[in-house]
């Protein structure tokens, strides 16, 4: 379509390749941008029993920092979590805890069929239990931690227990997030029934006792030396408020439109480097989606600006566009903004710049009416 053929005028040509190179970065914008706004926050209190459902875009946070763990020093933390994953091959966070100052922090997630539990005291540390999630139904997952380091149960079993990974009650203070991250949009999609946070290490026998309890009850049995001090039984089945029935005035509020805590602008590549499907398909997709770019505007800047530098140029042109859509990103609770991105769409631009360099040319030579579209040859 970018090759200009015999009989039409040079004025159509360029409007044409003008209006080609119009569609493409349009598309390429749309692509990147869409939607413009932030959505409807999709959190509904389930009719049958208590709990939340949430939905491709959904989050819950509390109104306050959670600061009644105790010291950064206590080696001890234990959290409780009744939920339902929506999918078995989806992934995301369930629950994490955030503050500006020590970004870090302890988090739950679900990773395909796995449960995932991630802090970031020093080094990123990650403990993976498999097959959580392998069918949807409700699972009661407690996870504590002490000196011995972090173990993890599932419906009051224990099934993974990690020495070099220790949380402490410092890991469970800041800012409590249900159902996303706080830096980046990572929605978990499922039903959340119970959540129970404490500040000590909590032994088989009293994860048995709490699952029993939570089963029959709806609510653990906890003891007064277990520093029970978050409980969120979602019971409330109306409104936007979830409270706290430990005690301290730490409650949930539902936003009314999906938003994400402290969006990150510009992530480091090196801080989304990841070896899952889901990173490389999204690197695959964002050097692909910017071949058409390089393609056509190579062929513009060459052939109607009869620019000397057609190639840096394009390039340029590219990564500025991608430069653009990445800090406009990084306010759309619904995208992420990141600098992966930019290395992968500039990537992107210089195939295409090759692409049009290598088969114009070719053509040429097989239809001769293709001639006035080829580039030189350097």
């Amino acid at each position: 379509m970018l090759a200009s053929i015999a009989g039409i005028s040079g004025t159509v040509q360029k409007r044409l390749i003008g209006i080609i190179c119009i569609a493409v970065l349009f598309v390429i914008l749309n692509l990147g941008l869409w939607p413009c706004h932030a959505p409807k926050n999709e959190v509904a209190w389930l009719k049958a029993r208590n709990g939340l459902r949430f939905g491709d875009y959904g989050t819950v946070m509390s109104t306050r920092a959670l600061d009644g763990t105790g010291s950064r020093d206590t080696e001890s933390c234990s959290v409780e979590i009744w939920l339902q994953a929506a999918l078995t091959d989806s992934s995301g966070t369930i629950v994490s805890f955030y503050a500006p100052n020590h970004p870090a922090r302890f988090s739950v997630h679900q990773s395909l069929g796995d449960l995932m539990v991630q802090s970031g005291a020093a080094t990123w540390q990650r403990l993976y239990v498999d097959d959580v999630f392998r069918q949807v139904q409700p699972v009661f997952v407690t996870i504590t931690s002490g000196m011995q380091g972090t173990a993890v149960y599932v419906n009051g079993t224990l099934v993974k227990a990690a020495r070099q990974l220790r949380l402490t009650a410092g890991d469970c203070t800041g800012r409590l997030i249900l159902g996303d991250s706080p830096l980046q949009q990572d929605t978990w999609s499922g039903e959340l029934m119970e959540l129970a946070i404490y500040r000590s290490e909590l032994a088989a026998p009293a994860v048995l006792v709490h699952y029993n309890a939570w089963m029959k009850k709806g609510r653990p049995e906890a003891a007064q030396k277990e520093n029970n001090v978050a409980l969120y039984l979602f019971d409330e089945r109306a409104g936007n408020v979830v409270h706290n029935h430990a005690g301290l005035s730490l409650d949930l509020a539902i936003p009314d439109t999906y938003t994400v805590l402290d969006k990150i602008l510009l992530e480091p590549f090196w801080q989304e480097f990841g070896m899952s499907w889901g990173y490389w398909k999204g690197v695959l997709k964002n050097v692909v989606g910017f071949i058409p770019l390089g393609f056509c505007f190579y062929a513009y800047f060459s052939l109607i600006c009869h620019c000397r530098r057609a190639a840096p140029m394009t390039v340029i042109f590219g990564t500025t566009v991608s430069l653009t859509i990445e800090v406009l990103q990084g306010y759309l609770p619904t995208r992420q903004s990141g600098t992966t991105d930019l290395i992968t769409n500039t990537l992107g631009t210089w195939i295409g710049v090759l692409s049009y360099r290598t088969v114009i040319p070719e053509l040429a030579e097989m239809l001769p009416w293709l001639v006035s579209a080829a580039p030189p040859r350097r």
